[in-house]
C-alpha cells in the first residue's frame, strides 16, 4: 500500500536529531511507560482480587439461603427439595445463626455464633480447614456443648482450647425482658480455635454444633437456612436465579458469595478503575506528543504534500499517510510497553523480586496475575488515543492547497 510506505519512509527518515525527532520520540518513549504501567497496575489487582477471592471462597459457601420472616421456618423442607433437584449443587447443609455473648471470668464479647452440621468435619472448606490448635469437634457427647472460636476472638477472652466459656443469645435475653426472669445461660467447652485470614470473621463469628445453636436459640428443629457448595463456583448466579423462582421472596433470601461481599469487590472495583483511568493519562500525554509532532511534520512536508497531490493522490490517501504515521508511532510504543509489562509481571511470578514480609501479611510477595483482556483493552486504549490525535494534523495535511504548497519552492 502506498500510503503506508510513505508513512513508514517519513518515520525512518528522521535520522536527524531534530524538535520534531525528539518529540516523536518523546511520544513513544510516553505510551510506552504507559502502557507498561497500565499492564502491571492491572495484573497486581488481579492478583489481590483473585486472592481476596480464594480466601474468602475457601471459608464461604457458593450460595446461601436464609430465611427472612417466622412463617418461613415452616417452608425449609420444601426449599430443601428444591435444592436436591438443582444439577449444579455439589452438597448443601443447614445451619441456625443468631447474636450471642460469649463471658469468660470478666471479659465479654459480642458475637454472631453459627450451628452447623457435623458433616462439615470432612469438608475441605469452611471452619473444619481453618483450625490451627484443637480440632474440629462440635459433639454433643455427654451432653456437653461444644464451641469453636476465631484466633482474635479467643485471645480477646483470653481462652484457649478446653476452656469453659459462657454463652447467652440475644433469644434468651429479649425473653427475659419480656417475662422478667433471670436470662438463661450455657456452658460451651471450647474445642478448637481458627484463623480464616479474613478478621470479620475471625473477630466476629463462633461455631457450634446445629443441635446446641437450635438449643441456644430456642429453635428446637428449626433452622433459619442453608449453605450450598456448587460443583462450579461460576455457576452461583445462574443457582441463584434457579432458587429464587422456586421459593418465596417473602420468606427467603438468596446470596451467593459475591453479594456476601459486595461491598469489598464494589471498592476494589472502583479502585481498579481509578488506577485505570489516571494511568491512561499518561498515555493521553503522549498522544499529545504525537498530535504536536504530526502537525510539525505537516509543515515540514507542505512541499511534499503539494508535490503529491499535483502527481494524481487524493486528499484521502495524504490523510492516511499522515494517520498512518501517528499510528504506527502509537504500535511502536504500545507494542514494547506491554513486552516491558508482561516481562516485569513474569519476573515477580517466576523470582517474586518484590517480597512482602510473612509476618505482617498473609503472603510473601506482590501478588500478579496477567489477564489477556487486560492487554487488549489497554492496546486498544492506547491506539485510539493516538488515532484522535493524528486526526487533526492528517484532515489539515489532506485540506492543504497544492498551489499554495509548491509555489514558493
Amino acid at each position: 500500500m502506498l500510503e503506508y510506505f510513505i508513512a513508514k519512509r517519513y518515520i525512518r527518515s528522521k535520522h536527524k536529531l531534530n524538535f520534531i525527532t525528539i518529540i516523536s520520540f518523546l511520544s513513544t518513549a510516553g505510551i510506552t511507560i504507559g502502557v507498561a504501567a497500565l499492564i502491571i497496575v492491572l495484573s497486581v489487582f488481579n492478583g489481590f482480587g483473585s486472592l481476596v477471592t480464594s480466601i474468602l471462597v475457601s471459608f464461604d459457601p457458593h450460595v446461601v439461603v436464609s430465611v427472612t420472616d417466622e412463617k418461613g421456618f415452616e417452608k425449609t423442607e420444601s426449599v430443601e427439595k428444591n435444592l436436591k433437584n438443582i444439577p449444579n449443587v455439589d452438597e448443601y447443609y443447614s445451619f441456625v445463626e443468631g447474636k450471642v455473648v460469649l463471658t469468660n471470668r470478666e471479659t465479654f464479647e459480642i458475637v454472631t455464633l453459627k450451628g452447623i452440621s457435623n458433616k462439615n468435619e470432612n469438608s475441605n472448606w469452611g471452619v473444619a480447614s481453618k483450625i490451627i490448635s484443637g480440632k474440629f469437634d462440635l459433639s454433643n457427647d455427654g451432653g456437653t456443648n461444644r464451641i469453636i472460636l476465631g484466633l482474635p476472638l479467643a485471645l480477646k477472652l483470653s481462652a484457649r482450647v478446653g476452656d469453659t466459656i459462657f454463652v447467652t443469645s440475644a433469644y434468651n435475653i429479649e425473653k427475659t425482658i419480656t417475662s422478667l426472669s433471670i436470662p438463661r445461660t450455657q456452658k460451651f467447652v471450647i474445642s478448637g480455635i481458627f484463623e480464616s485470614n479474613n478478621r470479620d470473621y475471625d473477630v466476629a463469628y463462633s461455631f457450634t454444633s446445629l443441635l446446641s445453636g437450635q438449643r441456644l436459640f430456642g429453635l428446637q428443629n428449626k433452622i433459619t437456612g442453608f449453605e450450598l457448595r456448587l460443583k462450579n463456583i461460576n455457576y452461583s448466579d445462574k443457582v441463584k436465579s434457579e432458587l429464587q423462582s422456586k421459593i418465596s421472596s417473602e420468606y427467603f433470601t438468596v446470596r451467593t458469595w459475591y453479594d456476601l461481599h459486595k461491598d469489598l469487590f464494589s471498592v476494589m472495583l472502583i479502585e481498579r478503575w481509578a488506577a485505570y483511568i489516571l494511568l491512561c493519562l499518561i498515555i493521553a500525554v503522549a498522544t499529545f506528543n504525537i498530535f504536536a509532532s504530526l502537525t510539525m511534520t505537516v509543515l515540514e512536508k507542505k512541499k511534499d504534500i503539494g508535490v503529491m497531490r499535483s502527481m494524481g493522490l487524493s486528499r484521502k490517501s495524504i490523510l492516511k499517510i499522515f494517520m498512518l504515521e501517528g499510528i504506527l508511532v502509537s504500535i511502536i510504543g504500545t507494542f514494547l510497553g506491554i513486552v516491558i509489562g508482561l516481562l516485569v509481571c513474569y519476573l515477580q511470578i517466576e523470582y517474586n523480586f518484590y517480597p512482602l514480609d510473612p509476618t505482617k501479611y498473609i503472603i510473601n510477595s506482590l501478588p500478579v496475575q496477567i489477564r489477556i483482556s487486560d492487554i487488549i483493552a489497554v492496546g486498544l486504549m492506547a491506539l485510539f488515543l493516538s488515532f484522535i490525535a493524528s486526526l487533526y494534523p492528517a484532515k489539515r495535511a489532506a485540506n492543504a492547497v497544492i498551489i499554495e504548497s509548491i509555489k514558493y519552492e
